[in-house]
């Protein structure tokens, strides 16, 4: 009787802690076990190696079905813990029931806990001692109290998500699809360009700083996935921090204080999130700015071919720029299963916003308007 109740007592204690630090409580948990950094780790980790084999697209569509049906099922998860905790107390105890007979195996006590939970009042088997409708009242208002919390949490979220997709959906006319850093830079190397790069750059860090407080305080919005398989919040955020690092040491000087708190943020943002997702740092499988590609990156800054050469001192400082942030998003895009975006788009392509499902290149009219070339 004694360890049935510790075990009833400590399951829903562990449930609504859980919970709590989940839903309510408003900053990281360094704690090494949480029930749902388990259920998060294995379930993505089973998930994962199912979808591998995947083809491309359906693998993609499977990553964008597991966020929102995580969540659902950590919800169960959390209902159906509260649910047996509760059963094990009324077990436990020896709570009379309602029953001919008077006795009732542990099934039926976790019948009489699940009604009682979501509050449905069948009648049939009802608790006959105080004790017994004590924690039948208790688990009503437990059972109320978590269905207010999961109504209140949804919204959160999905507002959440959509704050973040807005600037991405942005950032599509002015980086590309995917951004990449010298495509930022080429659409803002015209007459009023900096002006407009520096404004992009202030709006980003501002951007990283709401990430960084939504991911930590709700780590489910990482597994989220954007409307467009060549879009992602990881793959903008590292295209912001490689067009920073280029600013910072190349120029324009006009941006470079914005970019310098800019890179500072977002830097910021992707070393939390890898220690919530213990993803450690690593290496990207294969380098990113290639010696061709850091010529076009060069060229767009505004370096002279002089300076723009492995060996010069832009170079150097730009690798130990990349040296203190690309390890923790190589981390982060292989544990999530996303792409890191290019340092230089490797053909041209038009963006999503001049695509359609109808027709997957843009129309004359549609390339005349945003001010390109529709035969490039």
């Amino acid at each position: 009787m004694l360890v049935g109740c510790i075990l009833g007592v400590a399951l829903i204690g562990l449930v609504l802690w859980d919970a709590f630090e989940t839903v309510i409580l408003p900053r990281r948990v360094t704690r090494r076990f949480r029930l749902t950094r388990f259920f998060y780790r294995s379930t993505w980790r089973i998930w994962s190696r199912l979808t591998a084999a995947a083809p491309r697209r359906r693998r993609e569509m499977l990553f964008s079905v597991f966020g929102p049906l995580s969540l659902l099922a950590l919800l169960i998860v959390w209902a159906l813990g509260l649910i047996a905790g509760f059963a094990v107390l009324q077990w436990s105890v020896r709570t009379p029931l309602s029953l001919p007979g008077g006795s009732a195996g542990f099934t039926i006590y976790l019948y009489l806990s699940g009604t009682t939970f979501f509050t449905l009042g069948f009648g049939d088997v009802v608790p006959m001692d105080a004790l017994g409708r004590a924690l039948a009242v208790l688990e009503s208002g437990t059972g109320f109290g978590f269905l207010a919390l999961v109504l209140g949490y949804l919204p959160v979220l999905y507002q959440a998500f959509s704050r973040r997709e807005v600037n991405i959906s942005l950032l599509d006319a002015r980086a590309g699809s995917p951004p990449t850093a010298a495509e930022l830079l080429r659409r803002h190397s015209e007459d009023h360009g900096q002006e407009a790069l520096r404004q992009l750059l202030y709006d980003w860090e501002r951007w990283s700083a709401e990430l960084m407080e939504s991911h930590l305080s709700y780590p489910v919005l990482a597994y989220f996935r954007s409307q467009h398989d060549n879009q992602s919040w990881l793959g903008a955020l590292t295209a912001i921090l490689d067009t920073c690092a280029v600013v910072m040491v190349a120029g324009p000087r006009d941006c470079e204080r914005q970019a310098r708190l800019t890179f500072a943020i977002a830097r910021h943002a992707v070393v939390d999130l890898s220690q919530v997702f213990a993803a450690a740092p690593r290496q990207p499988e294969s380098e990113r700015l290639a010696t061709a590609d850091w010529a076009v990156v060069a060229k767009v800054a505004g370096l002279t071919p002089a300076d723009a050469g492995e060996s010069t001192p832009a170079f150097r400082e730009l690798s130990r720029l990349r040296g203190i942030y690309e390890p923790y998003v190589a981390a982060l895009a292989t544990h999530l299963r996303l792409s890191l975006p290019p340092w230089v788009p490797h053909a041209h392509k038009r963006d999503n916003w001049q695509t359609s499902a109808w027709e997957r290149s843009a129309t004359p009219s549609v390339a005349a308007a945003a001010g390109e070339d529709p035969h490039d």
